[in-house]
């Protein structure tokens, strides 16, 4: 069942930016790339460290600490040393506030 948790309202999150949330189940990393919400965990799947910190390139993440590249629209691990995926969530947007799906 969906656990939608309430993340920024839109304005409060412009494009380019990213907020981290805690939640029960991890953290989780919310961007806004030109308009369009993507959430994924807040982790390198390489070596468990957190990944939001790092420089984003487009849709892409870049590990802050051994320059693993993840795609923010889908989770995939694009480059070496990581190759597992890491988990997204579903995002909408309803009454002007981002939401993400944690259970989803």
């Amino acid at each position: 069942m969906a656990e939608w948790i309430d993340v920024a309202l839109v304005s409060e999150l412009p494009p380019g930016d990213r907020k981290i949330i805690n939640t029960p189940y991890c953290e989780i990393a919310v961007f806004n790339l030109d308009g369009e919400f993507f959430a994924i965990e807040d982790v390198c799947t390489h070596d468990g460290g957190e990944l939001a910190s790092g420089v984003c390139e487009g849709d892409q993440i870049i590990c802050p600490r051994h320059g693993a590249r993840f795609c923010i629209r889908n989770g995939h691990a694009l480059t070496p040393p990581a190759y597992e995926n890491i988990d997204t969530f579903p995002v909408r947007v309803e009454n002007d506030m981002v939401k993400v799906d944690v259970d989803g």
